[in-house]
């Protein structure tokens, strides 16, 4: 896990640009400069810690990689390159394989990354993992190409001015997040998850997506069988999503996926595995922490847990919008932030459940989406966007055809929600304190797997995520897979409310509020709870990343008299 910037064609910029990503990189840094690119990376060491340095250059090319390649062992074996081989670190492979297979190489790997490869061919490529849970953006720059994993670096290097995309911040207020490669900056875009392009004198010349959906067969076979081969993907994914030469455990809620991943780590552990939980120390709020201990417990965890309060909320709030640059208006950004604060100093690496409901079918919408209307069933689509944004939501989540209704609510989640909330708010809060986060539910096995399955086993009975819930019944009944499911819920309201009055008197002379809604006012007065945090997000995150305010004082200029 790291930072990396570049600039391909065109005039060198990648040094102060890499300068703004330390956080992503605590390590070091490394700028080199090849013909006709320059290349940066800020290590975050997690493999091979003294030679796995980037740029990384083997078999006549040269890498540069944010995120990690699992299968590294299993690639060197296969196409016989442990001799070959210079160093310990698992993008190293990589470049020998690209050597062998061309751009066809990348196919080969069970990973997240976002990387720019140069390859003996002098092909320039830059390409993000399938499911985008590591982040690349791309800009025009002094007559070539810059890319970078964190938009701050542009800005602070002094490449672009930021500006607001005025309907992106409406996708943002509609849905807490924008979608497809649209970012709230004017010039500026995400590479999309799976896409690869190649880069010439500065411009891109070729490009192609590569779908995590790849085509399957039905599973066949009886619930046992069925159980048996869920329980070997899942162990042999947590396996390979361990591999690390620094310490590492997990985040656990009182949640089915997080126990699941803990359940596997347990099993193939012979120490007690690290983990740490969030709870919330509010009046009404739901709290895991009661469930995620008994799991624990019956793992023989190392458990930690950590709580979140009012002034907790006060203290993260511009810190968490400082880091979102690329925003997202989830609240779970804040128990995230909070939990990677905690875990800082113990753990490097930390394993999460990230995209274990989009790929099992987890969520109520799916069961909705499957009854009739007149049962209360309804699209599993954002509800109360303005329509122009909903029309961009539709089109970025276009699933293909043959796909039942349950893999079509799937697939669009797995298309948006999943890439440009869940994953965003897992990168940003974990690298704002030097901690990669890993995601065993998204490895291409593993969806392979859950993919090929029948509606039936995801969905029945009312139940969400049926194979996996008789799964963890056998292995871990102690997480209670079949109670009632709490909800995860975070009280802003019970924070925002008091100082509603103040805020609502300050929003307005925030220029991006002013033109994006300007009845926020009157929302943050007298609105319903669900509308007054994203404007309050907004508004900061605006402060900070528009107009250059500092986290703290961004805060101040909103709560005024209440601050």
């Amino acid at each position: 896990m790291c930072g990396i910037a570049g600039q391909l064609g065109g005039t060198p910029a990648a040094e102060p640009m890499i300068a703004a990503l330390t956080h992503r990189g605590p390590d070091g840094i490394r700028v080199e400069a090849l013909p006709g690119a320059e290349l940066a990376h800020a290590r975050l060491s997690i493999i091979d810690l003294e030679c796995g340095w980037q740029p990384l250059h083997a078999a006549g090319g040269t890498v540069v990689g944010n995120g990690e390649i699992y299968n590294y062992v299993e690639l060197a074996r296969d196409f016989g390159l442990q001799d070959r081989l210079a160093t310990g670190s698992d993008f190293e492979p990589l470049l020998h394989l690209y050597g062998q297979l061309g751009e066809a190489a990348f196919d080969r790997l069970r990973g997240m990354y976002a990387l720019c490869l140069i390859g003996p061919d002098g092909r320039a490529l830059l390409a993000r993992d399938p499911f985008g849970i590591k982040p690349l953006y791309i800009m025009e720059h002094a007559g070539g190409l810059a890319f970078t994993s964190e938009p701050r670096a542009f800005f602070q290097a002094g490449m672009m001015r930021p500006q607001l995309d005025a309907d992106a911040a409406r996708q943002l207020l509609g849905f807490n997040y924008t979608v497809g490669e649209r970012t709230l900056f004017h010039g500026l875009r995400r590479l999309a998850p799976g896409e690869i392009v190649e880069v010439r004198d500065g411009r891109i010349v070729s490009g192609r997506r590569r779908n995590w959906l790849s085509v399957v067969s039905p599973a066949s076979g009886d619930e046992s069988t069925l159980l048996q081969a869920l329980d070997a993907v899942l162990e042999d994914s947590v396996r390979v999503h361990q591999r690390s030469d620094v310490p590492y455990g997990l985040f656990l809620s009182g949640g089915i996926d997080s126990a699941v991943v803990a359940t596997l780590m347990s099993r193939l552990n012979e120490r007690p595995v690290t983990a740490f939980t969030c709870g919330f120390d509010a009046e009404g709020a739901a709290d895991e922490r009661a469930q995620a201990e008994r799991v624990a417990r019956a793992l023989d965890l190392d458990w930690r847990e950590t709580r979140f309060d009012e002034a907790d909320f006060w203290r993260i709030l511009p810190q968490v919008a400082w880091s979102l640059d690329d925003p997202t208006a989830d609240y779970a950004t804040l128990p995230t932030y909070k939990l990677a604060e905690a875990a800082k100093g113990t753990l490097t690496v930390v394993l999460t459940g990230e995209g274990g409901d989009e790929l099992f079918a987890g969520y109520g919408r799916y069961r909705r989406a499957l009854r009739p209307a007149w049962l209360g069933g309804r699209p599993a689509e954002p509800r109360g966007a303005d329509p122009e944004a909903l029309a961009a939501w539709r089109a970025a989540t276009r699933a293909p055809a043959g796909l039942s209704p349950l893999q079509r609510a799937q697939y669009a989640d797995i298309a948006a929600w999943l890439p440009n909330d869940l994953l965003l708010k897992l990168d940003r809060c974990l690298m704002a304190h030097g901690l990669e986060g890993r995601t065993p539910f998204l490895d291409p096995e593993v969806a392979r797997f859950a993919w090929s399955l029948p509606d039936r086993f995801k969905v029945r009975g009312g139940y969400g995520k049926w194979l996996l819930r008789k799964w963890l019944a056998r292995a871990c009944p102690a997480a209670q897979p079949w109670a009632k499911k709490q909800g995860f819920t975070v009280p802003v309201d019970a924070w925002i409310a008091p100082r509603a009055a103040d805020l609502a008197r300050n929003l307005g002379e925030v220029e991006a509020v002013r033109r994006v809604r300007p009845d926020a006012a009157a929302i943050m007065r007298d609105g319903q709870a669900a509308d007054r945090w994203p404007l309050l997000f907004f508004a900061l995150w605006a402060r900070i990343h528009l107009e250059g305010a500092s986290p703290d004082d961004a805060l101040v200029s909103l709560l005024g008299a209440s601050a």
